[in-house]
């Protein structure tokens, strides 16, 4: 008994040890990374993870509410085998579908509900795009082609003492090059790796410190690499334009206008600290769906139908010289763009897509979005994720007429 006493104390002191040592080091961040992932039985960010964050609200207008058409059969349309099949191994929270102002399609799934937030991961990206377009049609921000270090003048300073080639491309980065994903950052863009970037950016307490670590090690313009530090930088420079936090900016400039049903959320590094501008708004199911109504109503006289019909163009067919890398064919100015087969017919879809399966899919020929929350998804490589495909081809099957 003393025995097996003598060896508890002492595993719960080198535990100990090696949190204080950990706590004391340049990663302090993977505490609060493993409380919330593995200690919970995760790999990775969770999409109601939020309750645990700092987060600031981005408020609503009881007043302005603009609520969808209801279906009185929503909630009682079946399902095929397969999509419920689907949906269940990928962990869902929720599942809409809206024709043409009217919401055909609601499903909720245990412990997710009606009045619940997820968070959006990186469908908050396609959501800074929008609020930077918003600033440049007010005239506070001049164009998306604005150098960054007019806004953030510390970008790639640090690596630009130690090379003069980074000075250079730091010098010539600009607000595009973030929204296109052009930007030339030395960051690895992984959803596991602890001791990655992108961990310490979100469990970490100060993501502009973590920011001001990062390089411009290639031209920006010229190769097409998936970043999350290029739009967290986008939001930080539209925060210092605008003057103020990013969830006050988007409660005034969007949210209220689109009419959303209830106040959403926004995480932050710390208390009072930055929005994580790269993922991490926190919403309703349907609210979601309203910012998919916003882009097939050409923007609602909030966001710039000339901006938005440009920004879903793949970038492989934009005039943008030099650009090349994986997916140009997929992506535009941080939309993700696809083409669908179903029923003899190709739709064009443009997607607002996030970490763990987070949709808002706008299928424009149809008047349609679809919105999906959860906590899993399946992969088909260089393509639509399969299982987006099968959400926007049920709702397709169901719902076009």
């Amino acid at each position: 008994m003393k025995k097996a006493l003598r060896i508890a104390l002492y595993s719960a002191g080198i535990v100990g040890l090696l949190i204080l040592l950990m706590w004391l080091s340049p990663y302090r961040y993977l505490i609060k990374g493993i409380q919330l992932t593995y200690l919970r039985g995760q790999t990775t960010s969770h999409y109601l993870d939020w309750k645990d964050f700092d987060t600031r609200e981005v408020a609503h207008d009881p007043e302005q509410v603009k609520p969808f058409a209801l279906a009185p059969d929503r909630f009682d349309q079946p399902l095929s085998e397969e999509l419920q099949a689907m949906l269940e191994r990928t962990h869902s929270g929720s599942y809409l579908v809206v024709l043409r102002d009217t919401l055909v399609m609601e499903r909720y799934f245990e412990p997710f509900n009606e009045g619940e937030l997820a968070n959006s991961f990186s469908m908050a990206k396609t959501i800074t795009a929008l609020l930077t377009q918003i600033a440049i049609q007010e005239g506070t921000i001049a164009s998306w082609d604005e150098p960054v270090r007019r806004y953030l003048p510390w970008v790639g300073q640090l690596a630009g003492e130690k090379n003069q080639a980074y000075e250079k491309f730091a010098e010539s980065l600009t607000l595009r090059h973030l929204i296109t994903m052009t930007a030339g950052l030395d960051w690895d863009e992984s959803y596991t790796a602890a001791f990655g970037i992108t961990a310490k950016a979100y469990y970490g307490s100060d993501v502009e410190a973590t920011m001001r670590q990062i390089a411009v090690f290639r031209q920006p313009g010229t190769v097409y690499e998936y970043q999350s530090g290029a739009t967290q930088l986008l939001g930080l420079a539209l925060s210092q334009a605008v003057g103020k936090p990013l969830a006050e900016f988007a409660s005034e400039k969007l949210w209220t206008r689109i009419g959303a049903e209830a106040p959403a959320r926004w995480q932050l590094d710390r208390e009072n600290g930055k929005e994580l501008n790269y993922c991490c708004f926190d919403a309703r199911s349907r609210d979601f769906a309203k910012l998919g109504r916003l882009v097939l109503h050409h923007g609602e006289g909030l966001v710039d139908s000339a901006f938005l019909a440009m920004a879903q163009v793949p970038l492989d067919q934009i005039k943008l010289p030099g650009i090349g890398g994986e997916m140009t064919h997929k992506y535009g100015h941080s939309f993700w763009l696809f083409d669908l087969e179903e029923g003899g017919k190709t739709y064009k879809l443009s997607c607002f897509q996030g970490h763990l399966g987070q949709f808002i899919i706008c299928v424009p020929e149809l008047d349609m979005v679809v919105v999906r929350n959860g906590n899993g998804f399946e992969r088909d490589p260089g393509n639509m994720h399969a299982c987006a495909q099968l959400y926007t081809r049920e709702a397709i099957r169901r719902f076009a007429r």
